[in-house]
């Protein structure tokens, strides 16, 4: 990920890279702060674990948003975020709906083959056709080592990505770094902190919820997040692959202002030559 420039080596602008994930959204947050005046009652929840709060996983793909010159978006690099619900016959009767109405109900177990079935049929069409026009690729989905993910060399998202003259790859990013997903860095906290200032009362309102928090989601912060990512790499190399490091601040809104934000990281050349030494020993 390493421009090969030896005089000022760099970080690739990781303009080709889809990065997905996926995250529980709770209908209402498992703890809440209150502040009571004296005298105050406490309010009464009558949910006692969040096991038993309305959730639902969804899987998010975002690449990284481009700009013209004049800093115009012309790609916002929100791909989509896909609720793993279902559409289901209620089966008894109440005071909202009969029995037999169609509702969307959450999919709890997400096995490989449900992980299949969003790629190919939600997650390729959306890169498709949102991706700028005249980059074909190659287009690399890098996911996380759990177990529901699909291998690299899967048949039948290979025959999929291949379509339509894309070519679309699958890669797993290292175990045990979340800080390099941009999601997990920093993207899902923001849309989360949007959707939690909503007040839901169905599984339909708290996808909607989720989709609206995500579709209001600044595509300059969202570029901030990949800098973000590509100073934790720097970190990560200077610690040798471990996770004792603390995730470096730059002034990114600070040099946005200023007109100087970078594209790409420098790192060091004596840092890559420490690094490269280390893993041929």
């Amino acid at each position: 990920m390493i421009t090969p420039s030896l005089s000022n080596p760099s970080f690739y602008d990781m303009f080709n890279v889809v990065h997905i994930d996926e995250k529980w959204f709770y209908m209402s947050k498992p703890s809440k702060r209150y502040y009571l005046v004296p005298g105050e009652d406490e309010p009464l929840r009558t949910c006692k674990s969040k096991i038993f709060i309305t959730k639902v996983m969804f899987l998010a793909a975002i690449a990284r948003p481009r700009f013209d010159k004049s800093g115009n978006e012309i790609f916002s690099g929100k791909i989509g975020i896909f609720p793993f619900t279902k559409l289901e016959p209620a089966k008894r009767s109440s005071k909202n709906r009969v029995a037999g109405t169609m509702e969307n109900k959450h999919i709890l177990s997400v096995t490989k083959e449900v992980m299949r079935s969003w790629l190919i049929d939600k997650v390729i069409p959306a890169i498709r056709d949102k991706w700028p026009h005249g980059d074909m690729g190659p287009i690399f989905i890098q996911q996380d080592n759990a177990r529901p993910h699909i291998n690299i060399d899967d048949e039948q998202f290979i025959q999929e990505a291949s379509r339509g003259g894309f070519d679309i790859r699958l890669c797993f990013q290292p175990p045990n770094n979340p800080d390099l997903n941009v999601l997990d860095l920093g993207f899902f906290r923001a849309i989360q902190s949007l959707q939690e200032q909503e007040v839901l009362g169905s599984i339909d309102e708290l996808v909607h919820a989720v989709q609206t928090s995500f579709d209001k989601m600044s595509s300059h912060e969202l570029n901030n997040v990949f800098l973000t990512l590509q100073t934790c790499m720097k970190e990560i190399m200077k610690v040798h692959g471990i996770n004792n490091y603390q995730t470096p601040h730059i002034g990114k809104g600070k040099l946005e202002r200023q007109g100087r934000l970078p594209l790409q990281i420098e790192c060091d050349g004596d840092l890559i030559n420490e690094v490269v030494s280390s893993l041929n020993h």
